[in-house]
């Protein structure tokens, strides 16, 4: 499942292409049909992300909000106009551009009130100035529940998927079976500052990067990661591996339905 900073890339580059263009809109699969009527030929004012929610404004009578979840397997590309491909659950185009949605876990036209609703359930979204991370801390702070599954609680921190919890928990060298109600506030506010600053480099880079200067591959004289989703990282995806600061093998469980991998000797204490 993509994590939040790419959403807020598909945001920004739905509204670079598509913002203040009258476009054409339509279900090639036919399962957005009557939705996609009541946008076509309007103008789409822009887009943007909350968590991994986003949301495509068109200048519509009522319900004018599109809402996409893409879920584990959904896709959205954005490119030069060509022929339908695949099943195509909707379909945005102007003169030059298109962006194509395959296999969506939500596509839905939502009102303004629709909007607000999805809105009151989603957490604190790091990447987005208007977050308030002291909400997320209530939430964490009156929880027994581990901070590594507070923080894929998108009702907490929005847009924070597998690899970012893993990562931030590494680098605060943090146990993550912590119960969230022995954190304190200034350890928490050091890995909602870490979130901010890595998942907006997610951002303006495309990919995840968390290690630091002294640990890549450059400078420790190693290969470079080779995985799907890129990017230089501590312990994601990296069970059995020595680990990048203390040379511990790196571990591997199942939290919740998801792997977790940390470092036992660097993530050893709560603190």
């Amino acid at each position: 499942m993509p994590e939040g900073h790419v959403i807020h890339r598909l945001a920004d580059e739905l509204t670079a292409v598509f913002e203040g263009h009258e476009v054409s809109v339509s279900s090639p699969q036919g399962r957005f049909a009557v939705e996609s009527v009541h946008l076509d030929g309007t103008v789409l004012r822009g887009a943007e992300a909350w968590g991994k929610h986003l949301f495509i404004d068109f200048a519509a009578p009522e319900a004018h909000w599109v809402h996409i979840h893409l879920g584990l397997i959904g896709r959205l590309t954005v490119g030069p106009v060509t022929p339908v491909h695949g099943q195509v659950r909707l379909r945005i185009e102007n003169s030059t551009s298109v962006a194509d949605l395959r296999g969506p876990q939500w596509c839905r036209l939502l009102t303004d009130d629709e909007r607000r609703a999805v809105l009151a359930t989603v957490g604190a979204d790091p990447i987005r100035d208007d977050a308030d991370p002291e909400r997320a801390w209530r939430a964490v702070h009156r929880s027994s529940r581990s901070v590594a599954a507070l923080l894929m609680d998108q009702s907490i921190a929005a847009g924070v998927g597998n690899i970012y919890r893993a990562e931030v928990l590494f680098r605060a060298r943090l146990d993550p079976t912590t119960p969230g109600n022995r954190l304190s506030h200034a350890t928490w506010t050091r890995i909602w500052a870490d979130l901010v600053d890595l998942m907006r480099l997610g951002v303006a880079n495309g990919r995840i990067d968390t290690v630091a200067a002294e640990h890549t591959p450059e400078a420790m004289g190693r290969p470079p990661r080779v995985d799907r989703h890129g990017g230089e990282v501590y312990v994601y995806r990296r069970a059995g591996q020595p680990c990048l600061v203390c040379g511990a093998p790196v571990r591997q469980t199942d939290l919740g339905g998801r792997h977790l991998f940390w470092c036992p000797r660097c993530q050893r204490r709560h603190r």
